[in-house]
């Protein structure tokens, strides 16, 4: 049998997917990318002011794959970050100061990663792209998968990787299932432009009705993400500005002086997904397909790139060591890194979630307490930001700052 075209096959060019494509093109593998959008409108599109959180070690991994230089101008670090519950004194502080000086990670606008990603992607050889494309027809026979576009391009591959969101059409046709919890929340995202800068501030403030986060971005800006009781966020959304600011500013406060919207604003319905398993005949699915959780606390795409680090390991090591990438053993590999700690992280959001949703006296009392317990005890407080910065558990070789390479491992300059 004639070996397969390509290595891999990514479905889905989202932010992950393009990551995906560039730690693996970077490292020599033969990959495709297939995406439905056209990256040249999606590139040209108006601006809309949403970002991501990017944990250090995620950071570590862009770095490692070249893909944080495009971006690092438009970064803004994360000096500190504050949680609270909304109205109460008690309060936890972790200060890049008490740990080492350098960040806790970097808040950066969604267009500026999807740019240096789709620059960097041009620039390797090992990565074709079919955009706009869409999948017509997949089959995964014992030694490839084949890969059918609907303008008739076949593909064929050793590995079919699916990263094409959490309500994945690809995953529900390959026979995965998965299992959804409604929220009854929408998340509702946007960009505030303030008199006074806030000197890299993050702020998680718990309110009864839902949680309310200030991400600090380039300039006298920060994205909030805010989240509602499905109504209740549809009818705040949609306020005239004058009144919808004056709902942002009791929970935002004043400490940055006044406030102006900037943009539109988004609405997000608030789900978590959890798919049965993550690997399968010559198949494994990455970020949202596989785990969508609530953006509290902002590790959505952080846990999303540690699947990616993952995965290039484990499909460099094989090929590295001259196995079959989708060889069923390889991929227990992932599934078996992968969902443990995908698993940690969903318990954890949706915990804290539903444990600030509920105003009960002695519920708040207690979260109080814990609030208290954590800003009192250095090592407990450190765990947390560790933790936070993505440096808590077995990191993949790009979240160490080593480069992967078929056939060898060097030490990332």
């Amino acid at each position: 049998m004639a070996e397969p075209a390509y290595d891999v096959i990514m479905l889905g060019g989202g932010l992950t997917g393009l990551t995906l494509a560039v730690a693996l093109g970077d490292a020599g593998v033969r990959t495709a990318l297939v995406e439905a959008a056209d990256f040249a409108q999606l590139l040209a599109a108006p601006y809309d002011g949403r970002v991501m959180a990017v944990a250090r070690a995620s950071r570590t991994l862009l770095d490692s794959i070249g893909a944080f230089a495009d971006m690092a101008a438009e970064a803004e670090p994360i000096r500190d970050i504050v949680v609270e519950e909304g109205g109460m004194p008690v309060r936890v502080e972790y200060e890049s100061a008490a740990l080492d000086g350098r960040p806790l990670g970097w808040i950066v606008e969604t267009r500026v990663i999807r740019r240096a990603l789709v620059r960097r992607l041009a620039a390797l050889s090992a990565v074709d792209v079919f955009a706009p494309a869409r999948a017509r027809a997949i089959v995964r026979e014992a030694g490839l998968v084949r890969v059918e576009l609907e303008d008739g391009t076949r593909l064929e591959g050793a590995l079919l990787a699916v990263g094409d969101g959490r309500m994945s059409k690809t995953r529900e046709r390959l026979g995965i299932g998965v299992r959804v919890w409604d929220y009854s929340q929408t998340g509702i995202v946007c960009t505030l432009r303030h008199e006074r800068p806030h000197h890299g501030l993050a702020i998680e403030r718990f309110f009864p009705d839902g949680p309310f986060a200030v991400l600090p971005m380039r300039g006298n800006r920060s994205s909030i993400v805010w989240a509602l009781e499905r109504e209740q966020a549809e009818a705040v959304a949609a306020l005239p500005e004058d009144e919808f600011l004056a709902e942002v500013a009791d929970r935002f406060g004043d400490h940055l002086g006044a406030i102006a919207l900037e943009g539109p604003r988004w609405c997000y319905p608030l789900v978590l997904v959890w798919a049965e398993r993550y690997a399968d005949h010559r198949l494994v699915l990455v970020g949202d397909t596989a785990h969508g959780i609530h953006p509290i606390a902002g590790q959505g795409w952080n846990l999303a790139l540690r699947d990616v680090a993952a995965l290039a390991e484990i499909v460099v090591e094989a090929l590295t060591l001259g196995l079959d990438p989708g060889d069923e053993a390889v991929l227990a590999r992932y599934e078996a890194w992968r969902r443990f700690d995908a698993l940690a992280l969903v318990v954890i959001t949706d915990g804290i979630n539903r444990l600030f949703a509920n105003d009960l006296g002695p519920l708040k009392l207690a979260r109080n307490a814990g609030l208290w317990a954590v800003q009192q005890l250095p090592p407990l407080k450190r765990f947390f930001m560790r933790h936070a910065m993505g440096l808590v558990g077995e990191l993949p070789r790009l979240m160490r700052g080593e480069r992967l390479r078929v056939g060898e491992l060097t030490a990332s300059a």
